[in-house]
């Protein structure tokens, strides 16, 4: 499972100059058989870098040497539903394979740093999520991350038999009322008491609640305000008749999924209208560039799927579309496949974060936008 770890680790990786192989693969239900095939022709796409004078004989060794290990493995992507990533430097110890819970695009990469925007992109679209499903007797929570839903939780309420009212009947029905409310009122305090205990031990981002629709508004009631916040949406399922946890599950995911664009949306209207009145914004390339090289940007957008050639200064950090020699130290540039990678690295390691915009917003026609820290410095 892909995790934050695993991209910083990747992202930090020191490959000393040496060549990295970057490969991604998508992976069906059906398409296993394919993969090999797939794999072969990516490979042909960087085998004759192997044989290239302009790379030094031990970044050409390192190459075969990740080749190899690629071609060597039978089954890369046996069990995977979704796409597989490959990340080698065999000459600098590097040797990783991820499983993603989506398709990406095929494509296989060389260059001194891992290429992880693909698998970054990926990231972005699944929060670690608390589910509950809860009734006036009893609640379920469990775990949704990355399509995968484990149980985590449970509490049983009371539950108050009927009585024989008896002579009584009227005043009985009235005491067993609010007895019976008494019960689902300690039930809710219970339950908020484990969501309390779960966010705060795993930290999860959302919390996706079900239930019946008046029993749920009731229960909201009862949240504490700091969970209030976490709350992404609701659905209606009766606990009492027969609800799998897979129909759980896809009532939670499409929640989710529309909650992550709904934020999209939102983070890329907040940063053109304070781009608009003169705001601490970037729009565009060239200005998240420079953005990017000055560690200036807190919150970097980047419209998912785009890629943009460019150079890098491995020793001043000049991010741009082109140039031969870098303005700020002279030295000589290094040309990079997507320099939108090489940015969202450089905001991630500055302590900024990256989202990857998939709904259509304005953001399109400017491919990047970044909330800033403090104002640009004039570019040289």
């Amino acid at each position: 499972m892909i995790t934050k770890g695993t991209v910083d680790r990747l992202i930090r990786f020191d490959s000393g100059g040496l060549p990295v192989l970057s490969m991604y693969v998508a992976i069906g239900f059906d398409e296993f058989e394919a993969v090999r095939t797939r794999v072969n022709s990516l490979v042909t796409q960087i085998r004759p870098l192997t044989e290239d004078q302009s790379l030094d004989r031990r970044a050409r060794l390192s190459l075969r040497q990740d080749i190899e290990r690629i071609e060597g493995i039978p089954e890369l992507g046996r069990g995977t539903v979704g796409a597989v990533a490959v990340f080698a430097c065999g000459e600098g110890d590097l040797f990783e394979v991820v499983s993603l819970p989506r398709k990406v695009r095929d494509q296989v990469v060389v260059d001194q740093t891992p290429y992880v925007r693909p698998m970054l992109a990926v990231l972005d679209e699944y929060h670690r999520c608390c589910v509950l499903v809860v009734d006036k007797e009893s609640a379920r929570a469990w775990e949704l991350y990355q399509k995968e839903m484990r149980e985590i939780g449970e509490v049983r309420g009371s539950v108050l038999r009927k009585p024989d009212y008896g002579g009584w009947a009227g005043f009985a029905e009235y005491t067993v009322r609010n007895k019976a409310d008494d019960l689902a009122k300690r039930h809710y305090r219970q339950t908020v008491g484990l969501l309390d205990r779960l966010f705060r031990t795993e930290n999860y981002d959302l919390l996706v609640i079900g239930g019946q629709r008046n029993e749920v508004t009731v229960f909201l009631d009862f949240l504490p305000h700091r969970l209030r916040p976490k709350v992404a949406g609701v659905f209606n399922v009766d606990m009492g008749k027969v609800a799998t946890s897979e129909d759980i599950r896809e009532s939670a995911e499409r929640i989710v999924a529309d909650y992550e664009r709904a934020e999209e949306r939102r983070l890329v209207q907040e940063v053109f209208e304070k781009a608009a009145v003169g705001g601490n914004a970037a729009i565009g390339i060239d200005e998240c560039l420079w953005g990017g090289t000055t560690a200036a940007i807190g919150t970097l957008l980047i419209q998912d799927g785009a890629e943009v050639p460019g150079v890098v200064c491995d020793e001043s950090g000049w991010l741009a579309r082109s140039g031969q020699s870098c303005p700020l130290c002279g030295g000589a540039t290094r040309q990079v496949p997507d320099v939108l990678d090489e940015l969202t690295e450089t905001v991630i390691n500055e302590g900024g974060s990256v989202e990857h915009v998939v709904v259509d917003t304005q953001l399109k026609d400017h491919i990047t936008a970044a909330a800033l820290r403090f104002p640009l410095p004039p570019r040289p």
